[in-house]
C-alpha cells in the first residue's frame, strides 16, 4: 500500500512538473496565444459566385462548430446571388415570351389573306 501511494504521489509530481514546464515555456517565456482560424477561400467579391467557389468553400472549426459570422456572410452572399439570378431569369423569360408572342402575331399577319385575295 505504501508503494502504491508513493507511485501516485510521484506521478502527480511528474505531471505537475511537465505542466509547469509547458505553461511557463522555459527560457523563452509562456506560449504565445494561437491565432484564431479564419476563412481561407472566401467567396470572390469581384465576380459572381460559381459552383467551384461553393465547392471550395470550407469553414474553420471552432469550439462549438463553425464561426457564425463566416457562415452568415457566406449564406447572405449566396442568397443575394440566387435572388439576382432568379430576377435575371424572370426578365429573360418575360422577354422570350414577348418575342414569341410578337413572332406569332407576325406569322398570323403574314398568313392572313389580303382583302380580295382568295386562298
Amino acid at each position: 500500500m505504501v508503494m502504491f501511494l508513493f507511485l501516485v504521489i510521484a506521478l502527480a509530481v511528474v505531471v505537475a512538473g511537465v505542466t509547469l514546464a509547458v505553461v511557463s515555456g522555459g527560457d523563452s517565456g509562456p506560449l504565445p496565444d494561437a491565432e484564431p482560424e479564419r476563412l481561407q477561400d472566401a467567396l470572390p467579391p469581384d465576380r459572381p459566385v460559381g459552383r467551384p467557389d461553393v465547392e471550395r468553400l470550407r469553414f474553420p472549426l471552432v469550439l462549438r462548430g463553425y464561426r457564425m459570422a463566416d457562415v452568415d456572410d457566406a449564406l447572405g452572399r449566396l442568397g443575394a446571388e440566387l435572388a439576382e439570378r432568379d430576377a435575371r431569369i424572370a426578365d429573360l423569360e418575360s422577354a422570350l415570351a414577348g418575342a414569341r408572342s410578337a413572332a406569332a402575331h407576325q406569322r398570323a399577319v403574314m398568313d392572313k389573306p389580303a382583302p380580295g385575295e382568295q386562298r
